[in-house]
């Protein structure tokens, strides 16, 4: 749908009011006004039912890491749907989902070999919390069944993943949620000082302090009843909080000490959008499960997973035990298709090189914006930043309710939106502006950013 005429444009505009629900959307907002419609993707850019182009400064939601418009991933997708459209992995494989479980289980670390295809991020979670608690009860310490996750990172919808999210707001209308879910604090330096309460702590000794949180919650808990702890390598929620160095070295400790399953939620971070395949590899850790999803695909076609270690697959692998879950669509032909032909992509035009050798240059772009006086914080890695905004840089004074409401949701996104930069301004922790461009975004698109960010930021401080 490269053109529509105009009178296709009228319905269309009327029909995403009357029959849409889109998802976390305030509907209120978009009445007497047109719903933002994009028809078409190329490279880092998508262009709206106007023709007017925008610079994908998200890659869709974390996810189109090859950019759009790959004819390659298209016709990966009709080549497979002629030859086998659709066949479940209840008890029955087929070629492409065997093939992929095997290349991604080339590139995970350590002995993480079992893949469970789901078809997105939240399931892949929901999985491994299911997991976890059935692998504890078949190896005789059935009372573990407790999560440990930290403050405002998001984790997923369903249930159990909501149960596991860090953010109040999200999770009180769905309220009883699934019990035996804990928080402790997050990574988020910048912030430290409020944080701990101890101010001038190094990134460091923030990092043990911070892991060593996980350690008493544990105790505080039992550990007999705690089976894992979920953490993303950069925490996306709250805006692009990386671990402090030794973080993750310490973690690994504590959950090895108190038996406790050590999971990786990287639907966000695997597939190259810090620099390596999986997020972990980027801080050297190995985790006992890998969740991911998103850029598995580059978004062609919807397909998650939960990469596990041999040692959880083992108690399954005799006897009469099974793991009874499973999702109908999980490892789809099509979207194993897809996902293959997107890592011979990513080999290809090494993305993940070329990530590796970009990160310095767009994190110093960036880091030009530190001259505004309502930038606060610049952080993040890879092609995955955040940038805090503040009232006082001095005293990193934050917005009031109101003023996130006004700033955010009032002016920020929309004037974004409307000088050409698609990306997401948040309040989920303190107010920030997220960045994720596609992995094929190079400096010509990093000064593209900045350059929007400086003149829309600097609007916005204006109407304080």
């Amino acid at each position: 749908m490269t053109h529509l005429e105009n009178t296709d444009v009228a319905s269309l505009m009327q029909a995403a009011q009357d029959n849409l629900w889109m998802h976390f959307s305030r509907h209120s907002s978009e009445k007497g006004a047109e719903v933002p419609m994009i028809v078409r993707g190329e490279g880092a850019y998508v262009y709206d039912v106007h023709g007017k182009r925008y610079l994908d400064g998200l890659a869709g939601l974390f996810v189109v890491q090859a950019g759009h418009g790959r004819s390659e991933l298209a016709e990966a997708a009709a080549k497979q749907a002629q030859e086998l459209a659709f066949f479940p992995l209840w008890s029955y494989a087929h070629p492409k989902a065997v093939e992929l479980a095997q290349r991604l289980a080339a590139e995970t670390p350590g002995d993480l070999n079992r893949v469970f295809f789901t078809t997105g991020g939240g399931e892949a979670v929901e999985s491994a919390w299911k997991l976890a608690k059935q692998y504890f009860k078949l190896t005789g310490k059935p009372l573990k069944h407790k999560v440990i996750s930290r403050q405002i990172a998001y984790h997923g919808t369903p249930q159990g993943a909501l149960s596991i999210t860090g953010i109040p707001a999200f999770k009180q209308m769905f309220e009883p949620l699934v019990p035996g879910s804990v928080r402790v604090p997050n990574t988020n330096h910048y912030r430290a000082d409020e944080i701990t309460g101890i101010p001038g702590m190094t990134p460091e000794q923030y990092g043990y302090w911070a892991a060593e949180r996980v350690a008493r919650a544990i105790e505080m808990e039992g550990p007999d009843t705690v089976a894992a702890v979920f953490v993303e390598p950069v925490q996306n929620a709250g805006g692009c909080f990386p671990p402090p160095p030794g973080y993750f070295q310490r973690l690994r400790e504590i959950c090895d000490e108190y038996d406790v399953l050590l999971v990786s939620d990287e639907v966000i971070c695997a597939f190259g959008r810090l620099g390596t395949m999986f997020g972990g590899q980027k801080f050297d850790y190995v985790p006992d499960i890998i969740t991911c999803a998103k850029g598995m695909t580059s978004g062609y076609s919807p397909i998650g997973a939960m990469i596990a270690s041999d040692r959880l697959f083992e108690p399954f692998s005799n006897g009469t035990e099974m793991f009874a879950h499973g999702y109908t669509f999980g490892g789809h032909p099509v979207s194993a298709a897809v996902a293959l032909a997107n890592l011979d992509l990513f080999e290809r035009e090494d993305l993940l090189g070329h990530v590796t050798r970009n990160e310095p240059i767009f994190r110093a772009t960036l880091e030009r914006l530190r001259d505004l006086p309502i930038v606060g914080d610049v952080r993040g890695s890879g092609f995955f930043w955040g940038i805090e905004l503040v009232k006082d840089k001095q005293t990193k004074e934050t917005f009031n309710a109101d003023e996130s409401e006004r700033l955010l949701r009032g002016f920020l996104s929309k004037a974004l939106y409307d000088a050409g930069l698609y990306c997401r301004a948040d309040d989920r922790g303190d107010p920030v502006v997220q960045l994720a461009p596609p992995l094929i975004c190079g400096p010509k698109e990093f000064d593209e950013i900045e350059s929007i960010l400086r003149s829309v930021l600097t609007e916005a401080w204006t109407r304080l």
